[in-house]
């Protein structure tokens, strides 16, 4: 780079007059000469590697995937987070209402409890889906992450491993929600309703926590990418630093 620059500069030298060359290197208010503007200008190699690159894509995805899923997994990493917080259905909000005018809001308060225990149980299941899917990495998937958006890695996840996130979540939070006894609560809640009501309420509750419980991963994923892509505190390791510091 200090070679181009040093020929670009003689080339400048031997192309322009003496007059040309005076307004080149006179410096202005800030003490910087044009020709110090231009050099300055100048994109600098980053000095990687396609391997440093895919390896460093791979590490920031695998260190905001396992931050993530260890945040969610762990109790009321959904149902403390107002963000992702797993709340009654949309067509399920007005038997909320209804419930707790009745004096039924603890029931309704357990039933919620239970849906968010068993998304934080599913959440346990992620890390090795992400995994896998990180190590299937190829060169051009790194590129594209890298001429991405800020969710670029996020969106690759998500686009890689939904299907097999809908597998393994489903079997694991309708066992979680039998343990939790969160069908009976559900049950016990809409048994109720539809007792006052001629629009019975009844929505796969299971199939509802699980898109969910994905979409809160997949959100707290996301976060973990922007922490990486914009803080460097977040870059844990000298390959984070190197890669997104270029």
């Amino acid at each position: 780079m200090k070679k181009f620059l040093i020929l670009s500069a003689a080339l400048v030298l031997f192309l322009t007059s003496h007059a040309q060359l005076n307004r080149l290197f006179k410096k202005d208010s800030t003490g910087k000469s044009k020709l110090d503007k231009i050099i300055q200008k100048t994109p600098k190699t980053s000095g990687l590697t396609n391997d440093e690159i895919v390896n460093g894509l791979k590490e920031a995805l695998e260190v905001g995937t396992n931050k993530g899923t260890e945040k969610l997994s762990a109790v009321d990493g959904f149902f403390k987070d107002a963000v992702i917080k797993i709340l009654m259905p949309p067509e399920a909000q007005k038997v909320e209402k209804k419930l707790r005018s009745i004096g039924m809001g603890k029931q309704v308060d357990d039933a919620i409890l239970s849906m968010n225990r068993a998304a934080e149980d599913a959440a346990k299941s992620a890390a090795p889906i992400f995994i896998n899917a990180i190590k299937q990495m190829s060169i051009q998937d790194a590129f594209g992450i890298l001429k991405g958006g800020d969710f670029a890695a996020t969106n690759y996840l998500k686009d890689k491993t939904t299907a097999s996130l809908t597998d393994a979540f489903r079997p694991v939070i309708e066992s979680s929600l039998k343990k939790v006894n969160a069908t009976k609560y559900w049950n016990t809640v809409f048994t109720t309703y539809n007792r006052f009501t001629t629009e019975k309420v009844n929505p796969d509750l299971s199939a509802y926590v699980t898109e969910k419980a994905m979409a809160g991963i997949f959100y707290q994923v996301g976060q973990e990418e922007q922490k990486i892509r914009k803080d460097p505190v977040a870059r844990t390791t000298d390959l984070l630093k190197k890669v997104f510091a270029n």
